[in-house]
């Protein structure tokens, strides 16, 4: 028997959350590739006819598929993993459930109201009710500075809103919009209900799983759609790669650094995004007031960053609910 011993294997780490500065960038990184989803939808639709759960069912699987291999890879690397506790399992599947009922909500409002109504209402409600959300359940208030600039951000989103809803079609505006405000509070869900799980849990990968088990059968009930068309299934595909697999993996790595309601508030870039692509893409026109609107938002988004940048010990929300996450 040899007298050397096999030293012990040291623990797995949870790898450390980066710089405020570099979080907050992935988390711009993420609202920028977000912005492309409802332009993407809104194409397919056009050139294949799939509805809006056909949509949402594509961008779920694709996406769980991919993360799903990703997390498979990495759990080879790392040995056998821990079960998961029933309460934890119930909650990730809770967020998997809202994660569905946002992306179907989605693309509902984007084929009632347009990219930019759906994609301006349901990210512009989504950082007041994580702030009210978060402040109801004990997390703490945003400061000053990050409640002005989330102030300011609605602020813009009225302008944008109210110019586009004050045209034509003003029917199926307020129903898209109805739509936006119900993914709006899925969102929300989502984001309240990661607030409290562990870290080393693949939250990202759990809840699109999760969402795309849910959905199978009700988009297979309704009737599910398939399509042939290569530009649509590159399209598709897309959606599910870039504005999901990566951008939530970039988000959730980013949030680590910063507080949920600063996170938020960037987060309305992606309406922003969108709105530009739509009126560059499909011809969505903007009014000179509604680009005051969007002026205002990314205004808020840049004074919050060089805030933050100039004072790195500034958390903006204590404690930030989402400050444990894995991606």
């Amino acid at each position: 028997m040899s007298s050397r011993s096999t030293p012990p294997r040291p623990a797995r780490a949870t790898p450390a959350a980066p710089a405020p500065a570099r979080g907050f960038l992935l988390v711009v990184l993420a609202a920028l590739c977000w912005g492309t989803s409802g332009i993407s939808g809104d194409v397919v639709a056009d050139r294949t006819g799939l509805d809006p759960l056909d949509i949402a069912w594509h961008r779920m699987a694709i996406g769980a598929a991919v993360l799903l291999a990703v997390q498979l890879a990495r759990a080879r690397r790392g040995g056998a993993r821990t079960p998961l506790p029933p309460g934890l399992r119930w909650r990730l599947g809770a967020v998997g459930a809202a994660l569905a009922v946002y992306q179907s909500a989605y693309f509902a409002a984007v084929a009632t109201a347009g990219v930019s109504i759906a994609t301006l209402v349901a990210l512009g409600l989504a950082p007041l009710l994580v702030a009210v959300g978060s402040a109801v359940l004990g997390h703490g208030r945003p400061d000053r500075a990050t409640g002005l600039a989330l102030a300011v951000a609605l602020a813009g989103l009225v302008l944008l809103v109210g110019v586009s809803a004050g045209g034509d079609g003003g029917e199926a505006v307020l129903l898209g919009a109805l739509s936006a405000v119900g993914c709006a509070i899925a969102y929300a869900g989502v984001v309240l209900l990661s607030a409290r799980v562990p870290d080393g849990v693949p939250t990202t990968t759990a809840g699109f799983t999760a969402g795309a088990v849910l959905l199978t059968p009700v988009a297979v009930i309704a009737g599910l759609d398939l399509t042939a068309d290569p530009l649509s299934l590159a399209l598709l595909v897309y959606l599910g790669l870039v504005p999901t697999a990566l951008a939530y993996g970039l988000f959730f790595t980013g949030v680590r650094a910063v507080p949920a309601a600063v996170a938020s508030i960037v987060t309305l870039l992606e309406p922003l995004t969108a709105t530009a692509l739509a009126a560059a893409v499909l011809g969505e026109r903007l009014a000179p007031t509604a680009l005051a609107g969007g002026a205002l938002m990314l205004g808020a988004v840049t004074a919050l960053y060089l805030r933050r940048m100039g004072d790195s010990n500034s958390r903006g929300l204590a404690p930030n609910p989402l400050s444990k996450r894995a991606p």
